[in-house]
Parts: C-alpha cells; structure tokens; sequence
C-alpha cells in the first residue's frame, strides 16, 4: 500500500508533467503561427522574470512544417484549464489579430 506521502508525491509529479504538456502545447501553437512563445508569456506575465520551463520546453517543439496541427480552441482551452488565463486572452489576441 502507498503511503500519503508517495500519493502526494505522485500527484505532483502527475501536475507538473501535464503542465509541460500545456506549455509544450502553447510553445508548439506559437512556433506553427510564427509568434514567439517567450515575448507573448512576458507580454501576459510583465513582471515575472520569465519561465524556466517555458525556455526549457522551446528544446522540444519541431519546425512548422513537421508540427501537427493544434487548434486554436485546444491551446485556449489548455491554458485555461491551468489558470493561465492572462496568457490565454494574449493568446486569444493574437488570434484575433490573424482573423482580420
């Protein structure tokens, strides 16, 4: 039987490998509509100094032209339902930009 604490430990670890993914996601969505990740974070996120994570993620993403597609509706959803909601109106921005 598990102890708490390794149940506690796994669902961390649980939390941070699906906020990867949410990260890999917007990283990938940027790259494939040629915006860049890092300046729209910091455009949302002013005063944070920036997103380890995020710069370690960028490590991971493909070129546009070998990336599925992601949806708009997929990476706007992603970041909401990680709270990322003033990323997800930059996003959402941007989208509308493209739109007109």
């Amino acid at each position: 039987m598990m102890e708490d604490r390794d149940v506690s430990q796994e669902v961390i670890d649980n939390y941070e490998n699906a906020e990867k993914m949410m990260i890999l996601v917007f990283a990938q969505w940027c790259i494939n509509h040629r915006l860049p990740p890092l300046k729209l974070y910091k455009k949302a996120y002013p005063t944070q100094s920036g997103n380890q994570v995020l710069a370690e993620t960028m490590e991971r993403t493909v070129p546009r032209s070998e990336s599925e597609v992601i949806q708009d509706e997929t990476v706007l959803q992603v970041l909401q339902l990680f709270g990322n909601n003033d990323l997800a109106e930059v996003v959402q921005a941007e989208i509308d930009r493209r739109e007109k």
